[in-house]
């Protein structure tokens, strides 16, 4: 015969392992929130640099990289330990699982804020006007963080619709990476002293194009977390479904 008592000591423990969880996961949500916001940071602090020639700025963003990468790690380590104590399953697992790999892309996104600040910072005079101007790529970087602050607002508010709707807007940061060739191919053919510049400002614009498919990536994993559903490698067209 079982002890008095006993499944009702068993239930407690139950309850305050699974309210542990939470609490844990609730952390790890605001961690990977002011991750978000870092780099989403890190990025309009690049565009004010590149667009007022800021060297000061630019070495601010390189400079602020570490704390992005010392919080990766932790966000890291954190995901780790909630699987080695927790050992969390259904929607748990998924919302870790998720954040993990939010984590990477954001990291990888804040190494591209830094890769374009060193541009910057290596480049003898403010880049030209007018090739800015043709090749869109403010308009690119207003694009870009405006995807990941939506991402982020999806995120937050577990709203897959508007994670859906990233596919379609990335559209236009791709159109404008395609684009940018014949523009910048064209500036250093009339402009023979500037190739530096435009080699410079080709890399930039490639990088940004890279951060839209980190967010892509991002918001595949909110509709996992969400809805249970796996996107990676389906086609466009089921993904804007």
């Amino acid at each position: 015969m079982e002890a008095p008592g006993k499944p009702i000591e068993s239930n407690a423990l139950k309850s305050d392992t699974m309210t542990h969880l939470e609490e844990e996961l609730t952390m790890l949500k605001s961690e990977i929130t002011v991750m978000w916001q870092m780099v989403i940071s890190q990025l309009y602090k690049t565009r004010e640099a590149l667009l007022e020639f800021d060297k000061d700025l630019a070495r601010e963003v390189v400079s602020a990289e570490k704390r992005v990468n010392s919080l990766e790690l932790k966000i890291d380590r954190d995901c780790e330990n909630i699987f080695a104590l927790f050992n969390p399953v259904a929607v748990d697992l998924r919302t870790v699982l998720a954040i993990l790999k939010i984590n990477n892309n954001l990291e990888r996104s804040g190494d591209i804020a830094e890769g374009i600040a060193k541009y910057i910072i290596v480049a003898d005079h403010p880049f030209d006007a007018e090739i800015l101007e043709k090749t869109e790529i403010l308009r690119m970087y207003d694009e870009t963080n405006n995807i990941l602050e939506d991402v982020l607002k999806a995120f937050e508010t577990e709203d897959t619709r508007l994670a859906r709707s990233i596919f379609k807007r990335d559209e236009v940061v791709d159109d404008i990476n395609v684009k940018s060739n014949a523009v910048v191919a064209e500036f250093m053919r009339n402009h023979p002293e500037k190739i530096e510049e435009g080699l410079y400002l080709i890399s930039m614009i490639r990088k940004l194009e890279r951060v839209g498919d980190h967010c892509k990536n991002i918001a595949e994993e909110i509709i996992f977390n969400i809805e249970a559903k796996v996107l990676k490698h389906k086609s466009k067209k089921k993904k804007e479904e």
